[in-house]
């Protein structure tokens, strides 16, 4: 099958801007397009990963592109201190009208604007493939916990079966940008399935974690596949 056109994805000196861009233009209906794409399961997608990394009441979770803030207030409602980070001002917006209790800071998150040792787990929900460096990413996830903290990654996947990654880009690479186009912005849906092209493999991502000072890195698969949840802890 036939797979959206790499012409899809910006330049790699472009794409910082092109994506802060997108994603104030997609901020006004994202949560309703990722229910409608996930159909519902986003959610408990996050739990799980919230329930991976043993999430204790009073801890401070640090919530990388958190976008309208579904994982940040997740957290909260486990009676953790969280504060979603997000370099999008259209999402901040969204995320502050809807979520007004919440703490939403706007930062690059390879330039995290926190002490070292600060943060017991830090989150980050379907954006890796919207960074322009994992390797400072990772390095910066490293300084702001403690030892001993928690990192915990969701991010899409391709299924291993060959009738699963049939039905699989079926929807996430034909149907998905359809739907992106109809309710909201044409250019960003096109993009977000193509952007898979830039994630790494598992063995090169767990590679990474480990070099920026994770260890116990493992991996689980949600949705037969289609969905990854990357979990590891800081050395």
């Amino acid at each position: 099958m036939e797979l959206i056109p790499k012409r899809s994805l910006p330049e790699a000196e472009h794409k910082r801007e092109f994506v802060r861009t997108i994603f104030d233009r997609i901020a006004p209906r994202y949560d309703l397009l990722n229910r409608i794409i996930t159909l519902g399961l986003d959610q408990s997608w996050r739990r799980a990963a919230l329930d991976s990394v043993g999430l204790k009441p009073g801890e401070r979770v640090v919530d990388l592109a958190t976008g309208t803030g579904d994982l940040a207030e997740l957290a909260c409602a486990r009676g953790a201190q969280a504060i979603g980070v997000d370099f999008s001002g259209g999402m901040l917006r969204a995320a502050r009208n809807r979520r007004p209790h919440g703490l939403f800071v706007q930062a690059d998150v390879s330039q995290l604007p926190f002490r070292d040792a600060s943060a017991g787990v830090v989150t980050c929900g379907f954006a890796l493939r919207n960074f322009t460096d994992l390797n400072t990413v990772f390095a910066e996830c490293a300084r702001i916990l403690e030892p001993g903290g928690r990192l915990v990654l969701l991010e899409v996947d391709e299924p291993r079966s060959r009738l699963l990654r049939w039905g699989h880009a079926l929807h996430f690479q034909h149907l998905v940008p359809r739907l992106g186009a109809w309710l909201s912005d044409r250019e960003a849906y096109r993009y977000l399935p193509a952007s898979a092209t830039y994630l790494p493999s598992e063995e090169e991502l767990i590679a990474r974690l480990e070099a920026a000072g994770f260890t116990r890195v493992s991996k689980r698969r949600h949705l037969f596949g289609a969905v990854q949840q990357i979990r590891a802890t800081r050395i």
